[in-house]
């Protein structure tokens, strides 16, 4: 319905009272605007579990996987590059392929850059860690785990992820409050490697690492002032907890961990950043689950 504003307008003029400063106040007290809405823990998980894939690398990884998509939604006049083998790939799955508008792209994307494609897939499912265990027995190998206690910033979540996979970490566990879940920008970050890693949500991390340590799995808390990463034998079943940006590994966490383990400083900073942190003792971690 549309309105007329000068009529709107003019009405409103007419009840003005000079005399009622007050009334006055309260109707621009009114007109204000009023302070954003707290997004519910329930709509994040329904953002977050929303099964788009955002990103030329992301969407191409989803394709290779057996993950089933619904749609892939490219934009309007983009044929070129990479976008035509990806949408050959997704004609040759029998995957509808739509053309859409770039402004529509952007806000089914959060306004996260999406290379002018999107996928629309099943919802990524999670498994439990005793999965993650399994998958590591059915390899014939030691469990090689990451844990991420906290991580709230997308981009490093998706970093972490592709570090897990790329070092052949059997799954990684994330917590279901404080924290970020999936999202599509989580999975653009990890340039689409959260399609090949196992992920399990648990509701409880200290719980978790209790229950990994009865079933003979080391726990490393990377912090600072521990032992050098170097120095650490990983070799065995091992988890590593990597913490949040701001606070590190939780007390409650490093408390419950075996062992501490550092990434010794030579410089002016104190500190990686967490994906970094990650990529340097998961590859040491690697190393020695291949050569032990």
């Amino acid at each position: 319905m549309e309105y007329n504003n000068k009529k709107y307008k003019s009405a409103q003029d007419g009840k003005k009272n000079p005399q009622h400063p007050a009334k006055h106040n309260n109707r621009d007290k009114y007109n204000a605007p009023k302070p954003a809405r707290d997004v519910s823990d329930r709509e994040l998980e329904e953002m977050e579990d929303s099964g788009l894939v955002i990103g030329r690398n992301a969407v191409r990884e989803l394709l290779k996987s057996d993950r089933e998509i619904d749609k892939i939604l490219v934009r309007r006049g983009d044929r070129e590059g990479s976008i035509v083998v990806l949408v050959a790939m997704a004609v040759e799955r029998g995957i509808p392929v739509v053309e859409t508008d770039k402004d529509k792209m952007d806000r089914m994307a959060g306004f996260a850059p999406h290379q002018g494609i999107i996928a629309m897939a099943a919802q990524k499912e999670y498994c439990t860690p005793e999965d993650i265990l399994e998958i590591a027995k059915q390899r014939g190998e030691a469990p090689l785990i990451v844990i991420a206690d906290g991580i709230t910033d997308p981009y490093n979540l998706g970093a972490l992820i592709r570090c897990a996979e790329g070092c052949g970490a059997h799954g990684l566990i994330i917590p279901k409050r404080r924290a970020v879940g999936l999202t599509p920008l989580v999975s653009k970050a990890s340039a689409g490697a959260v399609e090949h890693l196992a992920i399990a949500k648990v509701s409880n991390i200290g719980a978790t690492v209790r229950m990994l340590k009865k079933e003979g799995v080391w726990v490393f808390a990377a912090e600072a002032g521990g032992k050098p990463f170097y120095e650490t034998d990983f070799r065995g079943p091992c988890a590593l907890v990597f913490g949040s940006e701001g606070n590190g590994v939780s007390d409650l966490v490093t408390k419950e961990a075996d062992i501490i383990t550092s990434i010794p400083m030579y410089g002016k900073v104190n500190s990686f950043n967490v994906s970094t942190a990650a990529s340097v003792i998961l590859a040491e971690a690697a190393k020695q689950h291949r050569q032990g």
